[in-house]
């Protein structure tokens, strides 16, 4: 299967869409509903939890279950204190970064719908240069152009309202795709992706397949944790971002070594079974699959984690997609490593034999 075929442009239509709508942890519903509808052909049935985790199956019947995963929700904001002048400070929802919120444009969540804001900051001119302040959390504020606290309240806006950022899809230099939310909105993309391809290739696979969606990632693993008790699986094969640590700034010594556009990241860590991992490998050397290599100390900090050490321990393994800025609003990655994550996950659940146990003591 080329890289070259694997993205089409009902693909392409589907992923911007998706990115560019908001899904902030603990809301991610109105996401999940796109998903569904672009992996309703594809599957058998869905199933969904009580906190919004989306599971697209392909044979529900069948006992040797394998999931393979991504999670569903972005970073965001809550609104936290309203002051009487109407300006509003915010707590974050997951690992939102203070130091890119000054001068962004943001979106409010409300039952009325959405208000716009910004978050504001003074201006150079009146800034104390012996002592530069810096962004915190304490002190970053939302100005919506209210006057008073009542008026930010006749708006809808109240303390817990959730708030995003409106900045939204765009491709760099023909093959970079740039968004806020590409963590990990362009998991689910890419597993639903590897669904389309079974499909559109009259895959019959022998097992029971289980695209999972998960929600409330960015806040400790919590969709996972949740949805791996439903289904009980045998395998798990999740996909997150990892660091491109290239750029500037970045400690390679601490970070490691991966770069966008060298191909997916596969990882070894305590969480990671070996064997499965090794399957994953042997499948990217047999396929020509380019790939990278990143070590992990005693946590991945993802949804692999989670799946592992859960139902008295269940096989899995992460392939990473390397990003560049996590966390802002302009996460980067390359197109073709989006293609040999998916070509990769695919090719891996054409080996996997059926009732494999991946057991160290055969």
């Amino acid at each position: 299967m080329s890289t070259k075929s694997i993205l089409n442009k009902s693909s392409l239509e589907f992923l911007e869409n998706y990115l560019n709508n908001a899904s902030p942890t603990g809301y991610e519903s109105g996401g999940q509903k796109l998903w569904m509808d672009y992996l309703k052909p594809y599957v058998d049935t869905f199933i969904t939890d009580t906190y919004g985790t989306a599971v697209g199956i392909i044979n529900p019947d069948a006992p040797y279950k394998v999931v393979i995963e991504g999670h569903a929700d972005e970073i965001s904001w809550y609104v936290n204190y309203i002051t009487d002048d109407g300006l509003i400070y915010v707590i974050r929802n997951g690992g939102s970064d203070h130091q890119i919120a000054p001068s962004k444009r943001v979106n409010i969540h409300t039952k009325a719908g959405i208000v716009k804001g910004v978050f504001g900051w003074p201006a150079i001119h009146t800034r104390n240069r012996s002592k530069e302040e810096v962004a915190k959390v304490d002190n970053l504020f939302i100005d919506i152009g209210c006057e008073t606290k009542e008026q930010v309240d006749k708006m809808g806006v109240h303390v817990g309202c959730v708030i995003t950022y409106p900045d939204e899809f765009m491709i760099l230099n023909d093959n970079k795709f740039v968004c806020r939310a590409i963590d990990n909105r362009m998991g689910g993309f890419m597993i639903a992706e590897v669904a389309r391809l079974l499909h559109e290739n009259k895959i019959k696979l022998p097992f029971g397949l289980y695209i999972t969606n998960s929600v409330q990632e960015e806040v400790g693993l919590r969709g996972a944790e949740m949805i791996t008790k439903t289904i009980k699986p045998n395998v798990a094969i999740v996909t997150d971002v990892c660091h491109d640590s290239t750029t500037p700034m970045i400690e390679k010594k601490i970070e490691g070594d991966t770069k966008i556009g060298k191909g997916p990241v596969v990882t070894y860590a305590p969480a990671v079974q070996n064997n499965l991992r090794e399957l994953i490998l042997e499948t990217a050397f047999a396929k020509e699959i380019p790939f990278q290599r990143l070590a992990s100390s005693r946590v991945t900090g993802t949804d692999t984690d989670a799946f592992a050490y859960s139902n008295g321990g269940v096989a899995s393994a992460l392939i990473s997609l390397p990003l560049r800025y996590m966390h802002t609003t302009v996460e980067m990655v390359h197109r073709e490593d989006v293609e040999n994550v998916i070509k990769l996950i695919y090719e891996t659940l054409l080996k996997l034999e059926n009732d494999e146990t991946f057991s160290y003591f055969k």
